[in-house]
This record gives structure tokens, sequence and C-alpha cells, in this order.
């Protein structure tokens, strides 16, 4: 009897034992969870309260000159933020496994309202494009839904059917006729900036998924070629502009050279908040594609540094929330949105220092627009919510131990 007590008190002790380790690994856990879900939030509220002030600063001039109100795109600015904080809460509270559901239905209204974009009767046309539905008071624009539609359609689809060091067959169906299906229709509107920041996601979802680097290499080759043989007249002179805007400084490189002229004024402290001179009606778009020349130019270079400090913060909690997810559709879920984040800001940031070429994409979470910070916002949450995911629930114990 002794000896039968002696080997029950050894095997409780390992319980107990691994008990502990499950304890001490699920509080590891939690605690890196909420490290990552604090640096994804503070950059996102900074960024998001910096992009508030600015467009009141940038829009002030354009906007009292055709509406008479210099608060107008503010008031615009500040209610899509309420709505997007909401979105923020709302998807932070969700499960994110229950995306992998909403992929095929999101995808599928998102495509309906691509289509009814390039629709002359639904369609809003401006600055030369149909990227708009009006509905009611509200004006959408489907493309920006587009990003997070094929980023978690393509998480989904990879996280099922894709293997490390898999042929290139396991993920051709049918993720690349969908993606093509929505850069195509993006494209058609014409909106080469923003086919060009889905086609970019959907080859990182790619690499994050393990998809050899030559298949990516030659498929991005193949893509721009594909995009330089069907550029229109205008956008190959943006692209001319962009190598050399001084040889049409009044016409094609003028919106370039009026912002790094922005630019350079800022010096290291800026001119002041609200001071701007190139925000009367100089810079194009000041407070929309260009609103980071704005804001180099009253906050200076310092002004600016700690906006690009805010989004490194955010892509690099964004990164460890991937590499820390649980399964491999949280997993590229993340590094999707992520990835659509950096790239985005990169485009847009590229474009006002005369870095890359004019493509009319909005800087994340800065810029004015409600369709794109309401769905950035909500993208955050689902970062949150693979964050939360991250950790493990409490062991329940049996009943009678």
């Amino acid at each position: 009897m002794a000896a039968a007590a002696e080997r029950a008190g050894g095997h409780l002790r390992l319980a107990y034992d691994r008990d502990r380790e499950r304890a001490a690994l699920r509080g590891a856990r939690l605690q890196a969870a909420r490290r990552s879900v604090t640096l994804l939030l503070v950059p996102t509220a900074f960024l998001t309260i910096t992009g508030l002030v600015m467009v009141l600063s940038a829009s002030s001039v354009s906007a009292y000159a055709r509406y008479g109100s210099s608060f107008l795109f503010f008031r615009r600015q500040l209610g899509y933020a309420v709505v997007g904080a909401l979105a923020l809460a709302v998807t932070a509270r969700m499960r994110y496994p229950a995306w992998r559901r909403l992929s095929a239905p999101l995808l599928a209204a998102t495509l309906v309202l691509l289509g009814l974009v390039l629709h002359p009767a639904a369609g809003r046309v401006a600055g030369g494009s149909a990227r708009w539905l009006q509905l009611g008071p509200v004006t959408v624009q489907p493309s920006e839904l587009a990003k997070l539609a094929l980023v978690v359609f393509a998480a989904a689809a990879l996280s099922r059917r894709w293997r490390p060091g898999a042929e290139p067959g396991a993920f051709l169906v049918p993720l690349v006729p969908v993606a093509g299906l929505v850069c195509g229709l993006v494209y058609l509107q014409p909106d080469l900036g923003t086919t060009v920041i889905l086609a970019g996601t959907v080859l990182l979802v790619l690499f994050a998924a393990g998809v050899r680097l030559r298949y990516l290499v030659g498929s991005s080759a193949a893509l721009a070629g594909l995009a330089l043989l069907t550029m229109q007249p205008y956008q190959r002179a943006r692209l001319v502009a962009f190598l050399d805007p001084w040889a049409d400084a009044r016409n094609t490189g003028y919106q370039l050279i009026q912002s790094l002229i922005a630019l350079a004024s800022g010096g290291w402290f800026g001119v002041g908040l609200g001071a701007s001179r190139q925000k009367w009606l100089y810079v194009p778009n000041a407070h929309t594609d260009f609103i980071f020349a704005i804001l180099g130019e009253e906050l200076g270079l310092l002004g600016a540094l700690a906006v690009l400090l805010a989004f490194g913060l955010l892509l690099y909690a964004g990164v460890r929330i991937a590499l820390a997810a649980r399964d491999g559709f949280g997993r590229l879920l993340a590094a999707g949105i992520v990835s659509w984040l950096g790239l985005q800001a990169i485009v847009n940031l590229g474009a006002v220092t005369g870095l890359l070429p004019i493509t009319g994409v909005p800087l994340p979470l800065v810029s004015f627009g409600g369709s794109s910070l309401v769905v950035t916002l909500a993208s955050v949450g689902i970062l949150v919510s693979v964050a939360r995911g991250s950790v493990p629930p409490p062991r329940r114990r049996r009943a009678g131990r």
C-alpha cells in the first residue's frame, strides 16, 4: 500500500508540474500578446489623431474656397474616425477564425460593388476615374473594401490548400483567378495605384505562406510587363514626370515639384501647425494623397519622422502578431494586413517624396477618406483579434481532480 500511495503521489506531482508549466506558458503568451496589442493600438491612435489634425489644416483653404466652410472635411473625417473606432472594437472582439467563413460572402459583395462602380448609372466619376458609389449621404469606395476582402480570401485559400514546398498548382486555383478578377475590375476604373497595392499584397501573402521566391519574382516581372503594355497615356506621362519632373514643371511634373517645395520649406521644426503656404491651392489633393507634404511643411523633419516611427511601430507589432499566431490562417491573415498597410504607406510616401511615381493612393490612417479610414481601423481590430487568439485558453480541470 505504501508503494501504491507513493506512485499516486508521484503522478499527482507530475500533473501539478505540468499544470504549472502550462500556466506559465499561457502567462508568457498573454503578456506578449498584451505588449503586441499596445504596440499596435498606440501608433494607430497617434496616426488617426494626427490625420484628423492634418486634414483640418490641409483642407481648410480648399474647403472654404469650394464650400464656404473650413471645417467641412474635418467634420466628415471625424465622423469616419468614430465609425472606424466602433468597427475596430467589433472586429477586435470577434474570433478571427470567423473571417474564414466570411471570406467568400465578403469577396462576393466586394465584386458586386466593384461591378456597380463601372456602371455609368451607379458609379461616381471624379478626376477621370469611377471609384465611388453614392449611397444616400455616404460615399463608398469599394476598392478599399477590396483590399481587406482579398487579404481574407487569400489567407483562407492558402491555409486550406498550401503546404511549404508545394508546387504552384496548389495555389493557382482559386486564388490567382480571383485575385486577377479583383485587380482587373479595379484597374478598369482606372486605378493603377490600388491595383499595384492589391497585386503586391497577394504576392507578399504568398511569400509569407512559403512560396518559392523564384515563382514570386517571375510573377512580379510578368505583372509589371503587363502593366507597362496596358498603361494609359496619362499614366505613362506620370512615369516620365517621376523620372524628370522639371521637364514639364507646369503640367505633369507640377504636383511633385510643389510637394517637394512643401517638404523642403519645413526644415527641422516646420513653419508651424496651420501655417503652410503650399496648402493655399498650390499642392493638389493636399488633404488626401499628398497630406504628408503639408505635414512635413508644417511640422518639419521631426514631425515627419514621428509619423514614420509610428508606422514602423504599427508594422512591427503586426509582424509580431503574425509570428505568434496559433494557426496558418491567423498567421497569413495578419501577414496580409501588415503587407497591405506597409505597401500602401511606402507607395504613398514614395510618391510624395519623388522616390516613386504618383499613383493616387492615400496614406493609411492619415489621409482624408472615409472608406480607407474605416476599413483600415477595422483591419487593425482583426490584428488585435489574432493577437488575442494566440493565447491558449485556460485548461479546465476534470471533475473530481
